[in-house]
């Protein structure tokens, strides 16, 4: 992901794989970082994700009135403070910051325990909670009601369309990226996956649970309605869910990917 009101993650990043499973740090399963510290890297990451598209949100309808404008400003923003956020923090946790990839990397990696069932439950409420202190921080740096829940519908169906096709393209992205050995891309490729969903989806890309989450407590350009919350959280999983079809469609399954390795 990502991202805002016209829409990051979006936005998550990838996991990182080893010996063709998918692995949140990179290294070896046993060098990687405690599980606390890999929790942390995904609050903090969240955290800062949701600060850069709620805020740069806000920086830009105080800047100008041209919609368009507000959303160049956004996404560029989302763009550069995501492809940051993944080079910094994917050794550490793997930078996912994303639910939905957490949940494709569990699912993917289950039989190797490359990410364990108990690594995704301490990871998505982490980011969850980043996701929330992230909007909150922002809206405290621009002088804004801390928590404030938006009235930014985004209940239409074709919205939901667009969570699905925007959820699907960015796991389509990471796995396959993971599945040919090229996630050193990752920071450059995902950012830059995002900031394009930006704009051809009619969505705006969320693509993530957690930040949809977090932009719920603001009501500023980047929020989305709570009303709202349940459908593009659901969108998101569809998505996901056809995301990892069409990673298995094009580049073949794990287990017939490590046979032929």
């Amino acid at each position: 992901m990502t991202t805002t009101d016209a829409d990051p993650v979006a936005t998550g990043a990838g996991a990182l794989p080893h010996d063709d499973a998918a692995l949140p740090p990179g290294p070896a399963v046993a060098h990687r970082p405690p599980l606390g510290r890999r929790a942390a890297a995904e609050l903090v990451g969240t955290a800062a994700l949701v600060a850069v598209v709620v805020g740069s949100g806000i920086q830009a309808t105080e800047l100008t009135h041209d919609v368009a404008l507000q959303l160049l400003a956004n996404s560029t923003a989302t763009v550069f403070g995501l492809g940051v956020l993944i080079a910094l923090l994917g050794p550490v946790s793997g930078a996912h910051f994303n639910p939905v990839v957490t949940l494709a990397d569990w699912w993917i990696g289950r039989s190797s325990g490359a990410l364990g069932i108990r690594d995704a439950v301490v990871y998505i409420p982490a980011q969850i909670a980043g996701a929330i202190g992230g909007a909150v921080l922002a809206d405290a740096m621009f002088g804004k009601q801390l928590v404030q829940w938006s009235t930014h519908d985004r209940s239409a169906g074709h919205l939901l369309i667009g969570e699905v096709v925007a959820t699907a393209g960015l796991i389509l992205l990471i796995f396959g990226l993971a599945r040919t050995d090229r996630l050193n891309l990752a920071p450059v490729a995902v950012a830059s996956y995002i900031g394009a969903a930006y704009w051809f989806t009619s969505s705006t890309s969320f693509a993530n649970p957690a930040v949809t989450i977090g932009r719920a407590f603001t009501n500023t350009f980047a929020g989305i309605k709570p009303s709202s919350v349940p459908g593009f959280v659901g969108m998101q999983l569809v998505g996901a869910v056809v995301g990892l079809a069409l990673v298995a469609l094009l580049f073949g399954t794990w287990r017939t990917h490590r046979s032929q390795g």
